[in-house]
C-alpha cells in the first residue's frame, strides 16, 4: 500500500489533541472562546465577566428575591501570538501520524502549551496579598517562622493562610486550586497531609501535574514554569518560588482562531473546546525542504486580583 502523504487538517487534529491534553493553567482559569477568525494580532476583544450572586435568607412571608446580575465586561488584546516552525523531510511527511507525533509534533506543542501555561502565570505580578515567608531560607520540616504568623513554604498548611485570605474576600469554596512548583511539590507529597483525600485531573496533563490530594478545600497541581518571580529560574543564588492559590474567576483566557494565510493552499485551523491552532504547509525553494508551521493566537488577563494569593518561599 502507498504511502500517504500528512495533510494539515490531520496533523492540527492531532495537534490540539496534544496541546489540550498537556496545558495545566489553561484549564484552571477562565476560559473565553469564539469561533470567530481574527484578521489582526493585537485586535482587542470584549469578553463578559462570571456574574456574581449573593446567597440570600429565605423569608417565606416575602417570598424570593430576584437579584440583578452583577456582570461586568473587561477588554482583553490577543497580543500572543505563538509559532513554532521545523523543517520536514519528505520522508518524515510519509510517517504514520503515530510516529510523526512522537517525532515531531508532540515536542513543537509542548513548546506552546508551556509558553501559554507561562504566559498565564505571568498574572501573579497582579497579585497584592501573599501568604508564607519570603526573603528567608527555610530548611528541614515545615513550621511557622519565629516572629510571624505564616507558615514555611515548605508546609503545605501555608495553604490555610491562602484560605483564610480568599474566605476574607468571600471567593467562593468551588473551583479554588493550588499551583505550586517542583520545590515546594517535592516537600509537600511528603507530608501525611497528602495522603487523607483523593482528587482528580480532567485531562492526562491535568492527571500528571496534580499533586494527588486536596490541599485544604483547593486542588493542587505542580508546573515547571514557577520557577521564581518571573517565572525564569535564578543563577547562581537561592530560587524564590511563588506559587499561587487562586479561583477559577481570577484569571482569564482568551483565544481567537486565526484565518487561512491568502494564497496558502496547504493550511488549516483547527478548533476543540476552547483551543485553535493553525497549521501552514509551505515548500523553501532555496534549501528544498518542506516547512510546517504551527501557530495560535491569545491573549491573558486579571479578571479579580481579590480572588488571587500568592505563596511566597525562598528555596535554597
Amino acid at each position: 500500500m502507498p504511502n500517504t502523504f500528512l495533510t494539515p487538517s490531520i496533523i492540527a487534529r492531532q495537534a490540539l489533541a496534544n496541546l489540550y491534553e498537556t496545558t495545566v493553567m489553561a484549564q484552571l482559569v477562565h476560559r473565553d472562546y469564539e469561533a470567530e477568525f481574527v484578521n489582526r494580532i493585537g485586535d482587542t476583544i470584549t469578553i463578559r465577566k462570571p456574574a456574581i450572586f449573593e446567597a440570600k435568607s429565605f423569608n417565606r412571608t416575602t417570598g424570593i428575591e430576584i437579584q440583578n446580575a452583577t456582570e461586568g465586561s473587561i477588554p482583553i488584546t490577543l497580543d500572543k501570538f505563538v509559532d513554532v516552525s521545523f523543517a520536514v523531510t519528505s520522508e518524515e511527511l510519509t510517517l504514520d501520524i503515530i510516529d510523526f507525533n512522537a517525532q515531531l509534533l508532540a515536542p513543537a506543542v509542548e513548546a506552546i502549551a508551556q509558553r501559554i501555561d507561562r504566559d498565564i502565570l505571568s498574572l501573579r505580578a497582579d497579585v497584592l496579598q501573599r501568604v508564607g515567608t519570603a526573603g528567608t531560607t527555610v530548611t528541614g520540616v515545615g513550621g511557622p517562622v519565629t516572629g510571624t504568623n505564616e507558615w514555611a513554604w515548605d508546609n503545605p498548611r501555608v495553604v490555610i493562610d491562602a484560605r483564610r485570605v480568599l474566605n476574607q474576600r468571600n471567593v467562593p469554596p468551588t473551583d479554588r486550586f493550588v499551583v505550586v512548583g517542583p520545590e515546594i511539590e517535592a516537600q509537600w507529597l511528603g507530608d501525611p497531609l497528602f495522603h487523607q483525600a483523593d482528587t482528580r485531573g480532567d485531562t492526562e496533563g491535568l492527571r500528571e501535574a496534580n499533586l494527588g490530594r486536596r490541599v485544604f478545600g483547593h486542588d493542587g497541581y505542580q508546573t515547571q514554569n514557577i520557577k521564581g518571580p518571573s517565572g525564569t529560574p535564578t543563577t547562581g543564588q537561592p530560587n524564590t518560588e511563588i506559587g499561587v492559590a487562586f479561583h477559577k474567576t481570577a484569571f482569564a483566557l482568551v483565544t481567537r482562531p486565526l484565518v487561512l494565510p491568502q494564497g496558502a493552499a496547504n493550511a488549516h485551523v483547527e478548533s476543540y473546546k476552547g483551543f485553535a491552532l493553525r497549521v501552514v504547509m509551505g515548500y523553501d525553494q532555496a534549501k528544498k525542504q518542506d516547512i510546517v508551521s504551527i501557530d495560535t493566537l491569545y491573549g491573558v488577563k486579571t479578571l479579580d486580583a481579590d480572588r488571587a494569593v500568592k505563596i511566597h518561599g525562598v528555596v535554597a
